[in-house]
């Protein structure tokens, strides 16, 4: 998806919802379980319910690859899934990958090849070698971890160098070099709020993926105040604050209703603009 395509979507749908799907299986309502494949079906009752608010969905691969092959092949399922019913929707796959070249390529051949998602989640600190192959794929996006919202971020993020830069800040301006506006983004936790006004000092019209609206607390309004741009530039997400709001029978009308909930936020945000 290129990101005119994206961006149109956004504002035809005036919305840049994404719902993360970290399912769980311990968290998956109970009538689910006897099911074959419990994970997709869980999967395919919110994408279905959330698929008119948002404008991409987001599967991290943990929550998958932590039951082997049956994991793998519920995200597969889900990935076909989303592209067969929902065809306009961006897909991230948060996998969080990153190493040496080659086995980068084999990683993006994974991802771009075999399951043929829109995007990657992709950590940098091994340098331009490890990023530069999932920039090699026409259409495809890399997601670089910036500035993440956990505690641990604090370990090494914002520490400075000599000359005032944070490392963040070094991993954005450097990390320019490599991909451009229309095939990398960059990871920015919500929680960070007025720090949105640093990160698009250095990259003023990169996208966004923001976590850590709902659940972990990120302001939705200080988010766009200090870091939307004239096409919106940001893709907000949301997991458990959407998909785990009810573990009843109607778990998918809870979460549809807490994704139009978001929208309808983003709406008046965008009409701003």
């Amino acid at each position: 998806m290129t990101r005119q395509q994206l961006v149109e979507q956004i504002f035809a749908k005036k919305s840049f919802l994404c719902v993360g799907l970290d399912t769980d299986a311990k968290r998956l309502p109970v009538h689910l379980l006897d099911m074959h494949d419990p994970l997709f079906e869980f999967n395919r009752a919110i994408i279905d319910a959330t698929a008119p608010y948002c404008v991409a969905f987001k599967p991290n691969l943990a929550f998958y690859e932590a039951f082997g092959l049956h994991g793998m092949e519920a995200f597969k399922k889900t990935v076909d899934y989303i592209k067969e019913r929902h065809p306009h929707h961006f897909i991230i796959a948060d996998a969080k990958r990153g190493d040496i070249g080659n086995t980068s390529k084999m990683y993006a051949r994974t991802f771009f090849q075999e399951y043929d998602v829109d995007a990657l989640t992709v950590a940098p600190y091994m340098g331009e070698d490890s990023v530069t192959p999932f920039l090699e794929y026409e259409g495809k996006w890399v997601i670089l971890l910036a500035l993440t919202s956990n505690q641990g971020s604090l370990d090494f993020q914002l520490t400075a160098d000599a000359q005032g830069e944070r490392l963040f800040e070094r991993v954005i301006r450097t990390s320019q070099q490599w991909g451009n506006t229309q095939n990398m983004m960059y990871v920015v936790g919500a929680t960070r709020g007025e720090m949105f006004r640093d990160i698009r000092r250095v990259a003023p019209n990169h996208f966004l993926l923001v976590p850590g609206v709902g659940a972990q607390g990120g302001s939705l309004e200080e988010v766009c105040r200090y870091g939307m741009t004239a096409d919106c530039g940001l893709l907000v997400n949301s997991s458990r604050g959407i998909i785990y709001a009810s573990n009843d029978e109607n778990f998918a009308e809870i979460a549809g209703n807490k994704a139009r909930e978001l929208q309808q936020q983003m709406a008046s945000l965008l009409s701003q603009l």
